[in-house]
């Protein structure tokens, strides 16, 4: 049968891994969740939008004739990697998540490690500092319980509505960044203390780098708990398992 895939996207590894699959000649639809207003042109045909739940999902994958699911969606999008585990099983369709590894402590990192959002807002209840808060735009109201700070917000779109923050500034910009520039833009608005999700991955390292050159702390806010899933770390692994994944799991 000849593939055709479904990529769940929103990271650039997703964006590679449609290169490499139009690059093959293989068919398939590069999905996005709507997060960004602005996503990234793909290779391949692409959609915008939700499906509906585990249910919704398994619907789509078999009127679309799909054989292949890829979760390549940022590692904080806990619910619709759940709903990929669960859609996918419903429709007898293999997965595959390509997931970046986890960024780890380095000699000389500061980190405060912990486990979700919440515990990331109740280190914050400090005495007023500057933070960078790399948080993405969703997760802006949640800190609004520390009013007290400075903020610095790097955002990919700008935020719906106002930040919750009386003191904030807003960059609106894209990655990958540099380690060097990131460092130049906290030493520009004196930043203390940085607060990020463990995205993973090199595009967005820049600023634990930089932090790490400037001996800040960072918050460091730990990955959701998701299904067991194969998973690999690489374009090329997640192309080899096309080549190979069974996909009549019928029998």
């Amino acid at each position: 049968m000849r593939p055709n895939l479904l990529i769940l996207a929103g990271t650039t590894e997703a964006t590679a891994l449609a290169q490499a699959a139009a690059e093959a000649g293989l068919a398939g639809t590069v999905s996005f969740a709507g997060r960004v207003a602005r996503p990234r042109r793909q290779p391949l045909p692409q959609r915008v939008g939700g499906f509906g739940g585990p249910e919704g999902l398994a619907t789509y994958l078999r009127a679309e004739g799909i054989t292949h699911l890829i979760d390549a969606t940022h590692p904080f999008a806990a619910q619709m990697s759940r709903n990929a585990v669960a859609g996918a099983a419903m429709a007898r369709v293999p997965l595959l998540a390509l997931t970046r590894p986890v960024w780890t402590e380095a000699p000389g990192d500061d980190w405060i490690r912990v486990p979700d959002i919440a515990a990331a807002v109740a280190t914050l209840d400090r005495p007023a500092t500057s933070v960078l808060l790399a948080v993405g735009r969703m997760h802006l109201a949640d800190f609004a319980p520390n009013p007290q700070h400075r903020y610095l917000l790097r955002l990919v779109d700008p935020p719906d509505v106002p930040p919750p923050f009386p003191r904030h500034h807003v960059i609106v910009d894209r990655g990958p960044f540099d380690t060097g520039s990131d460092r130049a833009l906290m030493t520009d608005h004196d930043i203390r203390i940085v607060v990020s999700k463990n995205a993973g991955g090199s595009g967005a390292y820049a600023k634990i780098a930089a932090a790490r050159d400037l001996g800040l702390p960072v918050v460091m806010i730990d990955r959701p708990a998701l299904p067991a899933r194969p998973e690999v770390g690489t374009v090329a692994e997640a192309m080899d398992w096309i080549a190979h994944a069974p996909t009549d799991l019928g029998v």
